[in-house]
């Protein structure tokens, strides 16, 4: 028999614990979380390589109505972040409400019924509302790299590190520069005899400055929230103070430029390996990351920076796109994560049969980065330009949850049974967004990046405007964007 719940929820990470917390602190139970894996924590359960930290300060980078005063250090480990996620599941009592190692395979939406019908890997659910939590980086990515699978060593994503592999001694490779691969490839230097970096292009970077909290320091925050909220407040607009390079406003833009530059000349002192280094776009058009430990890294001995692209494998050999091979044990795949087109999206259907993929066939799109046409009582979390650069996802993640709640609330409220985001409403939502990203260094810094869909052109990541900016227009649940119907038919 299949199990019926009005609110289902997809994904276990930052996104997906938030909602049900929310969704309890307004009074309601009838939700279930559905989790593929054994536990809670999401990318931060996934992803557990050698040197994984947060780019985002701790103090920001966790829920504002569950401040964590022990947070050990600036900027948190991996294990530190999944052990929070796993403690406010626990404390808002979330966990009898998820099945694990549930995997969500086909979601249609039966429009006589009025709910989804929900097949997952081990129970049929059927939902009147659905809410994918599933991010931006749940699923791992591998370039197409000509004769891979006869690769003779061993080989594995960052995101699914093998533990088991010997790596002390090996040659590896590395393949990818970007913020898993800064954080790897300092940890692998230490242990391999000879590695090689695959670099496609060159990324920019900035000092990280990290350091371990006091006792002192933890006890004021346990004693005074307000300590918390301040530093909150002072880390949120010190990202606001960024976005200006974003836009590439010349006098802000140019000296963050040369300020990560000159801190790359600083720790590489060889001619040639700077020349490697410095990247061929503008900053911020692919995300700057921070680190104290990669430039030194690649200054050693038995470090090689191959500055092109993996282009094919024969046997034990990898071979850059310039045609240099380098013989090795092990290659370790840094390459991101399914962000364009999420798998999620592959799994859903409308009424019509047609996937939330295929109705993203030029790029994802929804109304208030929420709500899809033509998929009634729909909610993405973390989905279509939601995205950020210069901030913390968490901020956005409580928007969107504060918009549903709202959406959930204003459908008890008028006995309104289907909310579904009208065409002209999405399309013209979208067109705005695309509209205040013209002149923005993420369409115009001359680089290929996750953020930008190819098929359009159009930036569907990442949110184009200030953060500020996303909770003032997203932060409250619109119902003129919407068709409204009661269960018996008509619109509202």
């Amino acid at each position: 028999m299949n199990i019926q719940i009005p609110i289902l929820i997809v994904g276990t990470g930052f996104a997906g614990l938030c909602q049900g917390i929310k969704l309890r602190e307004a009074g309601r139970d009838d939700f279930i979380i559905i989790e593929r894996a054994d536990d809670v924590g999401g990318v931060w359960r996934d992803n557990t390589y050698p040197g994984i930290e947060c780019d985002v300060p701790s103090h920001f980078y966790s829920f504002s109505f569950r401040p964590n005063p022990n947070w050990t250090k600036v900027f948190p480990k991996g294990a530190e972040i999944q052990q929070y996620l796993k403690d406010c599941a626990k404390e808002a009592h979330l966990y009898p409400h998820i099945h694990f190692k549930t995997d969500m395979l086909d979601a249609r939406w039966i429009e006589e019924a009025g709910h989804w019908l929900v097949k997952t890997s081990r129970e049929t659910y059927e939902a009147k509302i659905l809410i994918t939590a599933a991010g931006h980086l749940a699923d791992p990515v591998f370039p197409d790299v000509e004769g891979l699978d006869g690769f003779t060593g061993e080989k594995f994503h960052s995101a699914a590190w093998d533990h088991d592999a010997k790596l002390e001694g090996k040659r590896i490779g590395v393949v990818g520069t970007g913020a898993s691969a800064i954080q790897i490839v300092p940890e692998m230097q230490e242990i391999a005899s000879q590695l090689v970096v695959f670099q496609r292009s060159a990324a920019y970077a900035n000092p990280r400055p990290d350091r371990v909290f006091t006792e002192a320091e933890k006890r004021l925050l346990r004693r005074d929230r307000r300590e918390v909220e301040a530093q909150r407040a002072h880390l949120f607009w010190f990202g606001e103070s960024q976005f200006a390079e974003r836009r590439m406003v010349p006098q802000y833009y140019e000296a963050a430029k040369n300020r990560s530059l000159d801190f790359m000349k600083s720790q590489v002192s060889d001619p040639e390996l700077q020349r490697k280094l410095t990247p061929n776009y503008e900053l911020g058009c692919k995300r700057r990351l921070s680190t104290n430990r990669y430039y030194p890294a690649l200054t050693q001995d038995n470090v090689q920076v191959e500055d092109s692209a993996i282009a094919r494998v024969e046997g034990n050999t990898a071979y850059g796109a310039s045609g240099k091979g380098y013989e090795l044990d092990v290659l370790i795949f840094a390459t991101g994560f399914e962000a364009k087109r999420p798998p999620f999206a592959e799994r859903i259907y409308n009424a019509e049969g047609i996937s939330l993929d295929a109705h993203w066939q030029e790029g994802m799109q929804a109304l208030d980065c929420t709500a899809v046409a033509g998929y009634p009582n729909l909610f993405v979390i973390y989905g279509p330009n939601t995205g950020l650069g210069n901030n913390s996802a968490v901020y956005i993640i409580e928007t969107q949850v504060d918009y549903i709640i709202e959406a959930l609330d204003y459908m008890d409220a008028n006995g309104i049974d289907y909310v579904e985001a009208r065409r002209e409403a999405e399309d013209k939502y979208a067109a705005e967004l695309h509209e205040v990203a013209q002149g923005s260094v993420w369409l115009e810094g001359g680089c290929k990046s996750w953020y930008v869909d190819e098929r359009s052109g159009r930036l569907t990541v990442v949110w184009p405007d200030f953060p500020y900016c996303f909770r003032e227009e997203n932060g409250h649940f619109h119902p003129e964007g919407y068709d409204l119907r009661e269960a018996a038919g008509g619109p509202n």
